[in-house]
């Protein structure tokens, strides 16, 4: 948290192949050591497959569902109270929800058993899209540990 003053959000530019702020952001997630060129081509090769795989829907169209599925409503955070913590259940800002819908995804497709990058990232959009595999898995235990400590919701200020 500054003291003296906000601190501007830097401008993302759009990605040159789909024209989309969200592709970008998606990219310099899967980024490692400011290889950006590979990324590119592990996302754009990625969907290419979706493409092959689901063809009455573009690639892109598949990423976007994918992300909207993986997006998290609610989560728990740890608040202080009189000796106890509590986890007490949020509504998480937009823009942290696609942050974690993001990282989810990433984290599981690295994860997956599989040839490539590109095929594991197909797999996991993939399956996010259709509602299933571990990045919906883990919204849903997020949100059933949010439904669960509901009772704590009147700590939340």
């Amino acid at each position: 948290m500054p003291r003296r003053r906000e601190v501007p959000k830097r401008e993302i530019l759009p990605d040159p192949v789909y024209q989309d702020v969200v592709v970008t952001k998606f990219i310099n997630s899967m980024m490692y050591d400011g290889k950006k060129s590979a990324a590119e081509k592990q996302f754009y090769g990625a969907i290419k497959i979706l493409e092959e795989k689901q063809p009455g829907m573009s690639g892109v169209e598949t990423f976007r569902l994918a992300l909207e599925n993986a997006k998290p409503l609610l989560e728990v955070r740890s608040r202080r109270v009189g000796g106890s913590n509590y986890q007490v259940p949020i509504e998480v800002r937009p823009v942290r929800r696609q942050a974690l819908a993001i990282r989810w995804i990433i984290e599981f497709a690295r994860g997956r058993a599989g040839k490539s990058m590109m095929e594991k990232l197909a797999a996991e959009l993939l399956d996010a899209a259709n509602k299933r595999g571990s990045t919906i898995k883990r919204r849903e235990d997020v949100h059933k540990m949010a439904e669960a400590n509901k009772a704590f919701a009147h700590f939340r200020w």
